[in-house]
């Protein structure tokens, strides 16, 4: 996947997670890992500024299996970030569907521009 894309969506993907139920930092790389492939630690970037921004706030829970575990909880202010960022992420898809679209409506134009000279 291509890294560009990736870099522009993953806070999405991270408050979308959250919209559904607190998770700890581990718990939310291993769920957006098992659609596309990202560094341990990026995550962590993305939450640090959000809970910077007041979109989320953290909590310790304890666990029987080690350290404390710190989760991050959605504030108001992150949900309706979230929802502005779905909102413009569903518009700038249907952009580029467009733009794709028409492309592939140009057929034989299409493929007489890729072969000229630029």
């Amino acid at each position: 996947m291509n890294a560009q894309f990736k870099k522009g969506v993953l806070e999405l993907c991270v408050l979308t997670k959250l919209l559904k139920k607190d998770q700890y930092g581990y718990e939310l790389t291993e769920a957006i890992s098992r659609e596309m492939v990202i560094a341990t630690g990026t995550l962590y970037l993305i939450l640090k500024r959000l809970k910077d921004d007041e979109c989320v706030e953290t909590y310790l829970v304890e666990s029987g299996e080690g350290p404390a575990r710190k989760y991050y909880h959605l504030t108001e202010k992150g949900k309706e970030y979230c929802q502005k960022m779905r909102k413009e992420w569903t518009e700038f898809v249907a952009a580029v569907m467009r733009i794709m679209d028409e492309a592939d409506q140009g057929g034989a134009e299409g493929e007489k521009l890729e072969g000229q000279e630029r």
